[in-house]
């Protein structure tokens, strides 16, 4: 077995080392497991991955235009960080184009769009049952895209990509709140929304839209007010 085995690093094909690092440090980035602020040393990245630097600086430079990794004018690199003094901004957004975008999917929506959004949903609900938080990051994003191409607007679809994008540590936070447990109340309400646009209930969509972001941005924001002080005897 070659050491890149024995490191859980996937062997790869010539040629595709950028999209091994990058894949990998997107999920590490994602899961949290490097940290918001943390350095990125190029050198032993090289080391740990067994190549050059070149598929190590595409990989950062893929992972930085999706918000993920921010260069420093001493050309290294870091973690980019969440900005949580702003995230109402981010609230206010999500919320938003959750709402109008299932309000579209249900006056515009087509027979295949439902078979694709409850696709999406099945493997969403199979992520939660598997307690797999990255896999519910990923398949959350894709419900919510098809519910937006469902709307037939490429630029509420655009911007709701974005969204969920730059929102995917956030909603990491989100099912670590709940330790990767999400109740089954959750996966029901995204059957609810696709109930409600099958039905082309312009107004039941809205409102299960609306309820929707709005439990995710209370527990997150239940999440980050958390007081973890320690009573220290003096």
């Amino acid at each position: 077995m070659s050491d890149a085995s024995e490191s859980g690093i996937p062997e790869r094909k010539r040629g595709s080392g950028v999209k091994v690092v990058y894949e990998m440090l997107r999920d590490e980035i994602l899961d949290l497991k490097l940290p918001p602020g943390s350095p990125i040393d190029e050198v032993q990245l090289a080391e740990r991955f067994g190549m050059s630097r070149t598929p190590i600086r595409e990989a950062l430079v893929r992972l930085a235009g999706e918000g993920l990794v921010e260069t420093l004018p001493n050309r290294s690199a870091m973690v980019a960080n969440i900005d949580v003094l702003n995230l109402h901004t981010f609230y206010d957004a999500i919320t938003l184009m959750y709402r109008v975008t299932t309000r579209l999917a249900a006056q515009y929506h087509r027979p295949a769009d439902l078979v694709t959004i409850r696709a999406h949903q099945a493997k969403y609900a199979a992520a939660v049952a598997a307690q797999d938080a990255l896999a519910m990051v990923s398949t959350n994003r894709d419900l919510h895209a098809a519910i937006a191409e469902a709307g037939r607007n490429p630029y509420y679809t655009w911007l709701t990509l974005r969204l969920l994008d730059e929102g995917r540590r956030i909603l990491r936070l989100y099912y670590q709140s709940f330790d990767d447990r999400l109740p089954q109340e959750y996966v029901e309400e995204h059957e609810a929304m696709i109930d409600a646009i099958a039905a082309r209930d312009i107004e039941r969509s809205d409102r299960i839209a609306s309820a929707h972001a709005d439990q995710i941005v209370r527990q997150i924001q239940k999440l980050l007010a958390r007081d973890e002080r320690q009573s220290v005897p003096l």
